[in-house]
């Protein structure tokens, strides 16, 4: 990681352009969109099972974020080798943990049963094959085999995602500075309007949906830089007229840097269409066994 240059608790390390050329999954033959797509998949289950578990939003974007950072560069996690699934679940037990919500390891598991289930509505999303009953219990239920045998992977795999980031598991979210960066344009009055309101949900909507960004935005840039592009991209869509000046460069934020955010989340909507158009002929692996599989049709289909 990059060395940080702002204040410690606005600033995150970021990744360098090495660690970007290249990641350890594709090394071991992972292909690039395919990586991505598993990327996407486990944010996306990630977010879910912290939805079920009723967590506030910051506690799940940085678990997101974590998981991202495990699987960076050729030093960092191999999807063939450490399930997208149970990254997914070790990532949000550790941010939980050191929150005030914290959740039991049987919380977590017995979530990311029902939500890689027949049952989930996740799962059907996912793929349009016919399963059966859905709403069977049975398809998501935990025998007390399966839960300590899921246990000790649970927390194994917490032990790697912690060596893997030395330790670092400080995640500065953007979300708090975009609400502060709007009062400050005088955006969002202590009497909110309801544009001021829908700039401010607009805002924080592109940040969420930033988490899942193909380009690893969190991962690239600090906050501030997330903040601002947020609003820049609200204020347009909502239709509200910020400051006539370059506001965005009291921010200490340039045009260039701006540009490439805003592109960037603006990208987002298309991104989400193809993924969920290539749910449709297959679904995604979040496993290690169903990857495997995968990358053997790939080669059976290319030879």
């Amino acid at each position: 990681m990059a060395p940080e240059t702002q204040l410690y608790s606005l600033s995150n390390p970021l990744v360098t352009v090495e660690q970007l050329s290249s990641s350890s999954s594709q090394l071991d033959g992972v292909p690039v969109d395919l990586e991505r797509s598993v990327r996407f998949n486990g944010s996306r289950l990630t977010q879910a099972a912290g939805v079920l578990l009723r967590l506030p939003q910051d506690i799940v974007a940085q678990a997101i974020v974590t998981f991202n950072r495990f699987y960076i560069g050729p030093e960092g996690g191999s999807f063939r080798l450490h399930a997208a699934k149970d990254v997914s679940a070790a990532a949000l037990y550790l941010t939980a943990k050191v929150s005030f919500e914290p959740q039991s390891p049987r919380s977590i598991l017995n979530v990311y049963a029902y939500l890689l289930s027949p049952s989930s509505p996740l799962f059907r999303e996912l793929s349009s094959e016919s399963r059966g009953d859905v709403n069977d219990p049975e398809a998501f239920y935990l025998s007390e085999g399966s839960y300590h045998a899921n246990r000790n992977t649970l927390l194994t795999t917490e032990s790697l995602i912690l060596r893997s980031l030395s330790f670092t598991t400080h995640v500065a979210l953007p979300h708090h500075l975009a609400l502060t960066y709007l009062q400050t344009l005088d955006a969002l009055p202590s009497n909110p309007t309801v544009d001021s309101k829908a700039l401010a949900m607009r805002t924080l909507a592109h940040l969420n949906s930033a988490l899942l960004s193909p380009q690893l935005l969190y991962l690239t840039h600090q906050p501030p830089s997330l903040a601002v592009a947020a609003i820049y991209l609200a204020a347009r869509e909502v239709g509200v007229k910020l400051v006539s000046q370059e506001w965005w460069q009291v921010f200490d934020v340039d045009r260039e840097e701006l540009g490439f955010l805003v592109v960037g989340m603006k990208s987002m909507n298309g991104w989400t269409n193809e993924e969920a158009s290539k749910g449709r002929d297959h679904i995604c692996p979040l496993t290690v066994e169903d990857l495997d599989k995968q990358l053997e049709r790939v080669q059976a289909d290319s030879g």
